[in-house]
């Protein structure tokens, strides 16, 4: 990283994400005081809506696409050890990413975007959000562009070579992002910004909702990938040892990648315009894409204990003790590790017709899904930025000790915040509304509950601004000594001297999810321009 053009386009990619963070969980601690009722002069649906709208955006597309798309950035400069191609369309990328965001943001902040991240109709919002989104969008297919084709000009140049895996992984997850990114293109071009516009005066929600679910689950892998890069091409090196299988490693991000696309409709098993045939269908892909997380899960504990067990680890699990708990890559991947077990139980429970109806539309839902997203992903996120961030700002990281002090407050205030959730969704709080104050015994029961969460979530807030503040003190330290460390990849027990095309390209795998998209969305989506819609047209003509 000692090209300080690329420096600088990552850094202004990884700040971006970064506030747009800190907003986002100022915002997440003012709704669960608002949402409890226990201050009244906080109660008011129309600024609760306006905030959960802002902060789903924020954390689900700001955060999660503009750091994916500077650790992209590092990742293919430093593993193929060539600059980033057309830079100056990487920085159009950028700026469209941020107009976008911008332009968004007015009609969020002003309450005329109270949509919700899913933004499904008929509920509207101000055509400047969607427009805003779709730049948002059109932004990152730019920077998936760019690693598509520098990805192809290393291959041509190093023939049958095998492609580095942090390079594999991210591609995979470019490749991703188009696919599953092109189903809400779709809905927000021919049908949101229209009938926000008022071009036509009706669009059919059915449809909406099945082109939404064409995005809604694949985006979670889209955030999730480079964490799971992170675990294993950093992770093995960080701890004192070597990744377990590069090849394994390979196989879970191509299941991913592939797998993750055609489900989806696990989000609609209560809505009633596709067929209990389609949702089969998609719960067991669901079921299946479970697998690379358990092949991940087995492959980064075994590297782990390889790691242990050459720093001195004896017995079965004398090997944990000897990790190095006090390195930050070492000690969030056992964290993340340890809410992903927890939140992957719930997704089983929600990719499962029946219990999913006990707890579609509960307060177990966010629960799961703060767990997954900001607790396994954004712990991870965190970690790859202080590993990164002495590397690209030239200076040492100001405080290795607040550093773990930010990530062990992360998982301490996730789990205080989460546990409640699932519990007052067994107990049958509802999601998506503004207050749980309904004066009867039931809700009496939900207060211990509603005050764990608001302690949870002031540690969570705590934990994001002191993130921010190691962050922006490494960077503005001017008497820090100057930093030359270079970043440094697992290595494989056994070296990778040669590989299977489908192992080491992206060719075959987006045939591949061609014919299973087909399958999975042609029929499902096709359907709303022959059935009866009762006046309403799929694309409002």
């Amino acid at each position: 990283m000692n090209d300080a053009a690329t420096r600088k386009l990552v850094l202004s990619h990884l700040w971006v994400a970064f506030i747009a963070f800190a907003v986002a969980c100022l915002q997440g601690e003012y709704q669960v005081l608002e949402r409890s009722g226990f201050i009244s002069a906080l109660d008011s649906p129309s600024v609760y809506f306006a905030s959960v709208s802002t902060h789903g955006v924020l954390m689900a597309f700001v955060l999660t696409t503009f750091f994916i798309m500077g650790f992209g950035y590092t990742i293919a400069t430093s593993t193929l050890k060539q600059p980033i191609w057309n830079k100056p369309l990487a920085w159009v990328g950028f700026w469209l990413a941020l107009v976008g965001v911008v332009l968004a943001a007015i009609p969020l902040l002003t309450g005329k975007a109270s949509v919700l991240y899913t933004f499904y109709p008929p509920i509207v919002a101000h055509a400047a959000f969607y427009i805003g989104a779709t730049l948002l969008v059109v932004g990152s297919w730019v920077w998936c562009v760019i690693m598509l084709v520098m990805f192809t000009q290393w291959k041509k140049a190093n023939s049958g070579q095998p492609v580095p895996l942090a390079m594999f992984a991210t591609v995979m997850n470019a490749m991703l992002w188009l696919w599953t990114s092109a189903g809400v293109a779709v809905e927000v071009l021919f049908q949101l910004i229209p009938f926000a516009l008022g071009w036509i005066d009706t669009i059919d929600p059915g449809l909406a909702r099945t082109l939404f679910a064409w995005t809604l689950h694949p985006i979670v892998y889209f955030w999730l990938i480079p964490a799971y890069t992170a675990f294993y091409v950093f992770v093995p090196k960080q701890a004192g040892g070597f990744l377990f299988s590069d090849e394994m490693a390979r196989l879970a991000f191509i299941v991913l990648a592939v797998f993750a696309l055609p489900i989806g409709f696990h989000h609609l098993y209560m809505d009633p315009e596709q067929a209990k045939g389609w949702k089969l269908l998609h719960a067991i892909g669901t079921f299946v894409v479970a697998l690379p997380t358990l092949v991940t899960g087995f492959t980064v504990i075994a590297s782990l204990e390889i790691a242990g067990r050459l720093r001195g680890g004896k017995g079965l699990f004398g090997w944990i003790g000897s990790l190095p708990w006090t390195n930050t890559m070492v000690l969030s991947v056992i964290l993340s590790l340890l809410m992903l077990i927890f939140g992957g139980f719930g997704g089983i429970v929600n990719a499962s017709y029946a219990m999913n109806a006990m707890v579609h539309n509960t307060a177990w839902v966010p629960g799961h899904f703060h767990l997954i997203f900001a607790g396994t992903t954004v712990i991870m996120y965190f970690a790859i930025a202080y590993y990164l961030w002495p590397m690209l700002v030239k200076k040492p990281l100001f405080s290795k000790q607040m550093a773990l002090v930010q990530l062990w407050t992360w998982f301490i205030g996730m789990s205080i915040l989460t546990t409640p959730w699932h519990v007052l969704g067994l107990l049958g709080q509802p999601r998506r509304i503004s207050t749980v104050v309904y004066n009867n015994l039931l809700t009496l029961a939900w207060k211990p509950y509603e005050f764990m969460m608001i302690f949870g979530g002031l540690i969570l807030l705590a934990s994001a601004f002191l993130f921010v503040y190691i962050l922006a003190k490494t960077q503005l330290n001017p008497t820090a000594e100057v930093c030359e460390a270079e970043i440094e990849y697992a290595e494989p027990i056994h070296a990778v001297a040669s590989l299977p095309e489908w192992l080491n390209g992206i060719s075959l795998w987006n045939k591949v999810i061609a014919v299973l998209m087909a399958i999975s969305f042609g029929y499902p989506i096709l359907q709303f321009f022959f059935m009866d819609s009762y006046g309403s047209s799929p694309w409002g003509f």
